[in-house]
């Protein structure tokens, strides 16, 4: 996906927050293009002041990528059981970021050890599931935990399991993003072109 298509990600996703807050907010993505008509799963993450604000996504596509761009941006605004919803007066003081998925993979693993040997640091995002236990990380948390064994240990906790749990029937999926934050999009492009 091309640079301009992410602007036009992050101008629908700033565009649905500002309807469920009734903030005053008005897109220019023209919403008819083919490709935001095909199906997609996005992650959309909100930092404010550098922190996380929220961050709600879909693993699967089952949805139009632009459905799950306008879905997923209410959700992490408004719905991260984590954090309190978006108020109205912080829609300025957050920045988007929006993370197109790649199909999810499934990894072949003998056991932990296996497992570590095949993370790509920087390139993957990780799928966990045990049972009823899941979670993922997306490729970006490898800039704060760039040690595998700590991903995967926090990527366990995560899911509620504990950091040095293994068993026989743990699934690892891999996946990898295409990704747009709205300040790198204005500092690479101040005047809207993507030339």
């Amino acid at each position: 996906m091309r640079v301009d298509q992410g602007k036009e990600l992050l101008s629908i996703g700033r565009a649905a927050i500002a309807s469920a807050l009734n903030v005053a907010y008005q897109s220019d993505a023209d919403e008819r293009v083919p490709w935001l008509q095909e199906l997609g799963a996005c992650f959309v993450t909100l930092m404010q002041e550098g922190q996380l604000r929220g961050c709600i996504g879909s693993l699967q596509a089952q949805q139009s990528l632009l459905m799950d761009v306008k879905c997923n941006a209410v959700s992490a605004a408004l719905h991260d059981p984590r954090f309190a919803p978006l108020r109205t007066a912080e829609f300025d003081d957050i920045e988007i970021e929006i993370s197109v998925l790649s199909p999810v993979w499934a990894m072949d693993v003998r056991d932990e050890t296996d497992a570590l040997a095949q993370l790509r640091p920087g390139i993957d995002g990780i799928v966990l599931e045990y049972g009823y236990y899941r979670s993922t990380f997306l490729p970006q948390v490898w800039q704060e935990l760039s040690q595998p064994r700590l991903f995967l240990a926090l990527l366990k906790r995560k899911a509620g399991l504990p950091a040095d749990f293994w068993a026989e029937g743990i699934k690892l999926s891999r996946y990898t993003v295409t990704k747009w934050h709205e300040i790198d999009v204005v500092e690479e492009y101040p005047n809207g072109s993507t030339n």
